[in-house]
Formats: structure tokens, sequence, C-alpha cells
């Protein structure tokens, strides 16, 4: 299959540039994937569509204020979006005006008033346009409390705000490290949360540090040619014992958002049919054909036109009915992407 047939037209209105007015007032879009059939309905219904005894697994990955402003030694604003630190401590960062960022460049990050500075220099340059900057010291995280900027996607047209130190950030974020919300989860309150457990559901925590390849189109026609950027996951033995509980039990997995499909599916064990505790990385990108293992339901956001995330959940729920219900979406004034309203897929 070519990235083309997973293209959509939506109009720009329709793009969420700021989160609804109180977290959890979303609206929620009700995908059966059995038959197609649509409603709509709103976050605070999100309960009433779960089995009992549902394991909803959640993605507890921090925000970190990654995006952070330098001033180059020739004298140009550079700005650069910090993936993950090297095991130099050196880190791997996605920066403007690629070509003029060459080995031995030399760049200061300071706050207005010259309190706080670093210095750092690129030492490689990588095939996907990415670079790696070292510095003096190890950076730690006043660095990016102190210089960081919340790293908005770039089809939020204006500038990040306070508000979105908050609102960009699940309020089960724990562990520090990614470079995009997992967006599904922003819409979990705890009152919410309290109706999923008064359900008798179990909401079970995993981490998946989002990186750069939530920010890169895909550049091949081919999906199969796309190969994605890894990026760190971790599941501890309890989460992994109650989910591989539920599924010995007949029980439903629910994932919320992307994030948590990939690392659930990246960790199963097909020797063992279980899903594995530990730490991983993982470049899975599931395009149609992919045989499901562990998610029985997932809970989402709309997406971007030709991207991985819209393939995904076109494999799970089937091409032609995410295609009819991004059109009813659509024709109904759904708001799409990271602020935007959710779709659940049963």
């Amino acid at each position: 299959m070519t990235i083309k047939e997973f293209s959509f037209d939506l109009p720009e209105h329709l793009i969420a540039q700021t989160p609804a007015d109180r977290r959890g007032e979303d609206r929620l879009l009700v995908l059966h994937k059995r038959d197609g059939s649509l409603i709509d309905q709103m976050m605070t219904d999100f309960a009433s569509h779960l089995e009992e005894g549902s394991i909803i697994v959640v993605n507890n990955s921090k925000v970190r204020k990654a995006r952070v402003f330098a001033q180059s030694e020739t004298g140009g604003r550079v700005e650069f979006l910090f993936l993950e630190e090297n095991l130099d401590h050196s880190w791997n960062a996605m920066v403007t005006k690629t070509k003029k960022q060459h080995i031995g460049k030399r760049y200061t990050f300071s706050n207005a008033d010259g309190s706080y500075s670093r210095t750092g220099w690129i030492t490689e340059e990588h095939e996907d346009g990415t670079r790696s900057i070292a510095f003096e010291e190890s950076l730690d995280e006043r660095f990016f409390q102190t210089l960081g900027h919340v790293p908005l996607p770039p089809y939020i047209k204006r500038e990040d705000s306070f508000s979105d130190e908050t609102r960009y950030q699940t309020i089960y974020a724990k562990k520090e490290g990614s470079v995009a919300a997992p967006t599904a989860g922003l819409h979990f309150t705890q009152e919410i949360l309290s109706s999923i457990e008064k359900k008798g559901c179990t909401i079970v925590p995993v981490t998946l540090h989002v990186g750069a390849g939530t920010f890169l189109p895909v550049r091949t026609e081919r999906l199969e040619d796309h190969h994605m950027h890894f990026e760190k996951y971790e599941i501890t033995s309890e989460s992994a014992n109650l989910i591989n509980q539920a599924r010995k039990e007949g029980r439903k997995i629910v994932a919320t958002g992307t994030t948590s499909v990939r690392t659930l599916e990246s960790a199963y064990d097909a020797g063992s049919d279980q899903v594995l505790s530990g730490e991983g990385r993982t470049n899975l990108f599931i395009r149609p054909g992919y045989r499901w293992n562990v998610v029985d339901q997932l809970l989402t956001n709309f997406h971007t036109p030709e991207s991985t995330l819209l393939v995904l959940v076109s494999t799970f729920a089937g091409k032609q009915h995410i295609e009819q219900a991004y059109k009813h979406a659509i024709e109904h004034a759904y708001r799409f992407f990271s602020y935007g309203d959710a779709m659940f897929i049963c």
C-alpha cells in the first residue's frame, strides 16, 4: 500500500489550536469495528462503553520542555528539539536551518538576563537530519525547566503559553522523557478515571517516551519502505502481571493512545504468549497485514493525514471504517489532532 491511500481533506478550522475550556469536556466518537457503526458521545460517557474487568493501559511518560532556543557562534537564532540523551551525555536533537548546523559549530543557550547559560557544540550529523550536540557538563532537568518551551506540534500555529505546561500533560504523567504528549490521555480527569474504576476496570501504567517519529512525515511512497525511529519503553512487572492475567481470563485490554498500543505489541512474546516486563526500544510500524496480539480496544485522537498513526488506527479498525468515521467527524465538526476530540474503537 502507499501512504497516499491514507490521505483526507481537513478544513483548517477543525485543527484544534487550544484545548477544551476544561479538561475532559471533549467529544467522543464511538466506533464499533465489527460493523462500523458510530455513536456521538462525550468523554464523560467513556466508562459506560467499557466491559467490567477491562484493563485500561495508560502511558505515564511526562513531556519534557524540550524545545530550546540558542544563539549560534555566527549570531543566528537556532531552535533545538532535544530528543534523547546518549550514553556519552551528548543529546540527539532536531534543529532548524539544518544545512547550516555542522560539526564543530558552537551555540550559547541562556536565559534573558544571562544568569543561566550553557555552551554546546555539534559532534555528529545524522542521515535523518538530526544532530548530536555535546556540552561541557551533563544537562539536567534545570536546563529544560529554565530555558525550555513546551514542544507543541507544528500544526498548532501559536507560541506555547503557561497553561500548556499543565494542559499538554496527562494528569498521571510521571516519568520525564517525551517530546510530545501521549495525547489520548489528555482527556482524562480524576472524575473520569474514578468512573472507570467504578465500572470494575483497572488502570495500568506503562511508559513509552514519545520521540522524533511523531514529528517526522512518511517520506516514502510505499508503507513497507518507511522506518520508524526507535523509542524507549518500560513495563513494570506489576503492570505486566495485571495485563497477562486479564488476557488469560479473557478480559479486554484497552489501550489509551497509539503509544500504549506500540508498547504492548512490542513487549509481546509469542513463545510464552505474554507481555514481558522490563525496558526496551521499539521502532514497530503497525500497518495493514499486522497480526494483533494484545490490544482489544483503543481510545485515540484524530490523526494527521498520511501519518503512521492514521495507518495504525486504520489497521486496527479497518481502513473503510476509519474513512467513514473521519468523514462523520468532519461533517459534525469534531476537533482534530493533539488538543482535539477523541475516538473510542471497540
